[in-house]
């Protein structure tokens, strides 16, 4: 017999199983749709997590060990020619965590086996409301008439793990070169004074350019990492396979209905530059949990005036990051002289701006 639900999650990645963990403390009968999960490849992936993120996975007891969450508490940004922003933690913990996808993952589902508000579904089920947390390839989406406006930025993310000749120092690393964005992330959890030598690649490049990354040999790709990073770390060694998916800048025209909503990066998709995409995607699922909690006693969690109050809530900061980070990546995919010396002179004139850059640092790092 089929269960009854309250909320029906369709997409059980780390932001469907983040949500469902969230309802169920509200003692919501959730139903959480499982995907397909990809088969054949280890996950390389890392996400840079801020401070209001962690504190959300905190809550729902998400958050992985030690091992698996390594603090950033600096930040390099390199331009063109010597052009560098600096940025440090001072007094915070740090500017963010580099967290290990496949760690978080096991954490939410041991958070959810003890969680019997919660049923795992391999089919969609009637609900009252349903969520869509599905990611970018949604189907779902249609079957609600939403439009999914998708602007390819003709860029993959090259992804892998690497070991470091020379200790990362909890910084994070990032190269704006002729279009392309190199990031290096530190990894290995809290590492001892000088050590560090794991690290996350997330390489923006053209999609001939990354399949020659992707198919070259190992030597050929870390000689072409050592060039591109102007040997920061020395030598870089592959430590995983690589791993590539295409780049684009998306948003939904509807966020929900009657009966339904969108999260995560079924609604909206931005460029990984900032770090931001899965830190917009918890926002979002904390935001539509605080107004289910907080709704009135008549209304159903598929009012669509309640949903309503999420979607203004949480568009306006999704249209906001996905500006800055589409600005940043125009600006520096510009190759023409005129524009190179503008961003040295922006770049350096932001690194000495005092209160400005300090406040960047305190939206960037979500603090609440």
């Amino acid at each position: 017999m089929a269960p009854v639900l309250d909320v029906c999650i369709r997409g059980a990645g780390i932001v469907g199983r983040t949500l469902a963990l969230l309802l169920a403390r509200d003692r919501l009968r959730v139903g959480l749709v499982q995907g397909r999960a990809p088969a054949g490849h280890s996950d390389v992936r890392a996400y840079a997590l801020n401070a209001a993120s962690r504190q959300l996975l905190e809550s729902v007891r998400a958050w992985p060990d030690a091992a698996h969450e390594s603090p950033v508490r600096g930040m390099e940004i390199h331009g063109d020619e010597d052009s560098c922003v600096r940025f440090e933690a001072g007094s915070q913990p740090a500017l963010a965590w580099i967290v290990d996808v496949p760690a978080l993952e096991q954490r939410l589902d041991e958070a959810l086996r003890y969680q019997s508000f919660v049923t795992r579904l391999d089919q969609p089920a009637r609900a009252a409301l349903t969520v869509v947390c599905e990611g970018r390839s949604s189907a779902t989406r249609a079957e609600f008439g939403v439009q999914y406006d998708v602007q390819p930025y003709g860029q993959h993310a090259v992804a892998a793990r690497l070991h470091a000749e020379k200790p990362h120092g909890h910084v994070a690393r990032q190269w704006f070169q002729s279009g392309e964005i190199l990031a290096l992330l530190p990894l290995g959890g809290e590492a001892p004074v000088g050590g560090g030598h794991a690290v996350a690649l997330v390489w923006s490049v053209g999609q001939s350019r990354s399949e020659s990354l992707l198919h070259c040999p190992a030597a050929d790709f870390e000689a072409q990492l050592v060039a591109a990073s102007g040997g920061s770390l020395g030598q870089l060694t592959l430590a995983s396979e690589r791993a590539a998916w295409p780049l684009q800048l998306a948003r939904a025209d509807r966020w929900c209905g009657a009966g339904w909503a969108l999260a995560g990066d079924a609604a909206h998709t931005v460029h990984p530059l900032a770090g931001q995409g899965l830190n917009l995607g918890l926002a979002d699922v904390r935001e539509l949990a605080q107004v289910l909690h907080a709704r009135e006693y008549w209304r159903s969690v598929g009012d669509v005036r309640l949903l309503r109050r999420y979607e203004r809530a949480r568009k306006g900061d999704t249209l906001a990051m996905a500006a800055t980070t589409d600005s940043l990546q125009q600006l520096f995919a510009q190759e023409h002289t005129g524009w190179s010396m503008l961003r040295n002179w922006g770049m350096r004139g932001f690194d000495a701006s005092g209160p400005l850059k300090q406040w960047v640092v305190r939206q960037a790092a979500g603090r609440l």
